[in-house]
């Protein structure tokens, strides 16, 4: 019988240039830590339907995200990529170039707060946010992500549940802490409007509204 995973799997058909890309992972001895199939799927779906030209990446690692952010962007479109190691950028890059779409990323090597106060000294702004990096951070990312924001803007964040570390208020370690801030300012902003979606290891949506 097929399993739910395996249904899943052959619904959502990852291409052999995403399949690749975990392959070079795995054999790279990298952490093996990309967003699932259908979640890079609905990343697509998410940057088409906002009709997005502008997009924010924090955390590249093998670019696996990269290109499912990538393939959804209008004509013209840019992606721009933030990853503290240098040799998982080179990577990304490779990646994306492998799948015809180097000319829509730019990536920013070094720490993912330097790079944000660049941007914004920049005057850069975004249509949709994919945060997926160091989540004792994902707090302070988000203070970017909403002065960088168009109107209208996406937020999506990846493990937002951590291994459903958030759901213990007395875990005091500091990533399960900032997360559970990050997902209590997510349904409290008042600028926003979100929806956490309990798939994997929590994957979370909202929208800028102000």
């Amino acid at each position: 019988m097929t399993t739910r995973e395996e249904y899943v799997l052959n619904f959502i058909q990852e291409d052999e240039v995403l399949r690749e890309v975990r392959r070079k992972i795995v054999e790279r001895d990298m952490p093996s830590i990309s967003v699932a199939p259908e979640l890079g799927k609905l990343l697509t779906l998410l940057v088409k339907t906002q009709g997005a030209t502008s997009i924010l990446e924090i955390g590249a690692l093998g670019g696996y995200s990269g290109i499912c952010l990538a393939r959804g962007l209008q004509r013209g479109g840019k992606l721009v990529s933030l990853e503290l190691n240098e040799t998982f950028a080179e990577f990304a890059r490779s990646n994306l170039v492998a799948a015809g779409l180097g000319d829509k990323v730019e990536y920013r090597v070094g720490p993912a707060a330097e790079s944000l106060e660049q941007l914004e000294r920049e005057g850069a702004k975004f249509d949709l946010f994919f945060i997926d990096a160091d989540k004792p951070n994902y707090p302070t990312y988000l203070d970017y992500a909403l002065r960088l924001a168009n109107p209208g803007a996406l937020i999506v964040a990846d493990n937002v549940l951590l291994g459903d570390r958030v759901l213990d208020p007395d875990n005091p370690h500091p990533s399960p802490s900032a997360m559970r801030e990050f997902n209590r300012r997510l349904q409290t902003d008042p600028r926003l409007e979100a929806t956490l979606l309990p798939v994997h290891d929590g994957f979370a949506i909202a929208r800028v509204t102000a």
